[in-house]
């Protein structure tokens, strides 16, 4: 039974297993946890082929989840337009279901708040501010438990970002940050880690560049090492902006992961990449 070990990969101390427990062979739960972790490593196509027959399964929570899974790898791609259908499933889905809480929110109420986090993601990046922020606070009322807790202070710092409210967007990545690495979630304190350098810099804290410099560099260096290309190019770009004397290194290197994360998604994922403003054309 593989689930632990993926349970540590896709919210624990361990995002690299041992490439044995990601084959998608076990029972639904585990391959939704291995489309997960597969995911953060950029392997899209990999992912997909596991999160669609979750969907099409008559299991209401785990199609939830795996929707909502499949809507975070096409927002990472900048398909926030697809990503909204699949978010909107993923709620409709999970609505009005009950059930017993689960460790890391995989449960019904964990299930609804990944979808509305997932709809303030996607209208945000849409332009409908309001929107973002109304859903948000619904799925903050679902009390899901400390991954939606991370992922709501993910979303309400990049809500004020959009706002033009550095200073506001910081307590929300500082909360999100304390939360994951206090959970001892790798992955997610990587993220935690680029959103709150970005806020620390958008609010012109004392000292900000320091030590937004400082989370950016631990950021790259754990996304290097657990191979979570879906975090190193982001975090790359960040640093470009950040150490403005090695910005073409660091452009390079986002060029050079995209091109790995490209080559290993699905034609869906190739084609929303290449019609998004948000992410770099890999050879630029």
């Amino acid at each position: 039974m593989h689930e632990p070990a993926l349970r540590a990969a896709a919210f624990g101390s361990d995002p690299r297993p041992d490439p044995a427990v990601l084959r998608g062979t076990g029972p639904p739960r585990a391959r939704l946890l291995a489309a997960v972790v597969l995911g953060a490593q950029g392997r899209y196509a990999a992912a997909a082929a596991l999160l669609d027959p979750l969907r099409a399964a008559g299991d209401p929570l785990l199609g939830s989840l795996a929707a909502s899974t499949l809507a975070a790898h096409r927002r990472q791609l900048g398909g926030h337009a697809r990503a909204r259908a699949l978010d909107g499933e993923a709620f409709a889905r999970a609505a009005t279901l009950r059930g017993h809480p689960d460790p890391d929110g995989l449960d019904p109420a964990g299930a609804r708040a990944d979808a509305l986090l997932g709809l303030a993601a996607d209208n945000l990046a849409l332009g409908r501010l309001s929107a973002a922020r109304r859903l948000a606070a619904r799925a903050a009322a679902q009390d899901a438990g400390w991954r939606a807790e991370v992922r709501g202070g993910w979303v309400g710092a990049e809500i004020e970002l959009a706002a033009g409210q550095g200073a506001a967007a910081v307590a929300p990545a500082e909360r999100a940050f304390e939360t994951a690495v206090a959970r001892g979630a790798r992955r997610h304190a990587t993220k935690s880690g680029i959103v709150l350098a970005v806020a620390l810099r958008a609010a012109g804290a004392p000292d900000h560049r320091n030590i937004s410099d400082a989370l950016v560099g631990k950021a790259m260096a754990a996304a290097e090492e657990c191979e979570l290309l879906s975090l190193l190019w982001p975090a790359a770009l960040v640093a470009a902006d950040l150490r403005p004397g090695h910005a073409e290194e660091y452009r390079f290197r986002v060029a050079e992961v995209l091109h790995a994360v490209l080559r290993s998604a699905d034609p869906c994922g190739r084609r929303i990449a290449g019609e998004s403003p948000w992410v770099p054309a890999p050879g630029g």
